[in-house]
């Protein structure tokens, strides 16, 4: 425990040291979800505004990249693949789900479903994407056919979604 305090210790004297706030902007309209893609070097946001900002981290300076565009109503949620740091998965108000590469600055999938989505997340293998919508209704998306897989419609709102698999062996 006392590791923990040390390490808690360094990082607040750290972060005093180091206190620097930067506006970037990339928006014109209220940001709904921010995520790091698994490599940790680019931050995407989404935003109100129906874009998709991407930002990359080169040592301490985040730069804007580009902007993703496409979605029909607000980028409600999103989330990076954990192990591919190019692809990036978003929920959107507009019924869709959409999957960017950050390489090609392309939509690579848009995949439609049957209401307002709120939330999303890829399973920990990649192969599998699952969305939230506002009718609680979780929709099950194969990410490399872009085909719906299942659905799964539950008496309550998701408010989040996780995918685990239990361990093999």
């Amino acid at each position: 425990m006392d590791s923990f305090f040390s390490r808690l210790d360094e990082l607040q004297t750290y972060f005093k040291s180091h206190n620097k706030t930067r506006d970037h902007q990339a928006h014109s309209a209220k940001v709904h979800s921010v995520g790091w893609s698994c490599d940790g070097r680019r931050l995407a946001s989404g935003s109100f505004d129906k874009s998709v900002a991407i930002f990359y981290l080169d040592k301490d300076r985040l730069t804007k990249e580009f902007i993703f565009r496409g979605h029909g109503g607000s980028v409600d949620q999103l989330c990076w693949h954990a192990s591919h740091p190019d692809l990036l998965s978003t929920a959107s108000g507009d019924k869709s789900v959409r999957i960017w590469d950050a390489r090609s600055q392309k939509c690579s999938a848009t995949i439609v479903t049957k209401g307002e989505n709120i939330n999303i997340t890829w399973s920990p293998d990649g192969e599998t994407i699952a969305v939230g919508n506002k009718e609680d209704l979780v929709t099950f998306i194969d990410a490399r056919t872009h085909k719906v897989k299942a659905e799964e419609q539950f008496s309550f709102e998701p408010d989040q979604i996780s995918l685990t698999f239990p361990a093999a062996g």
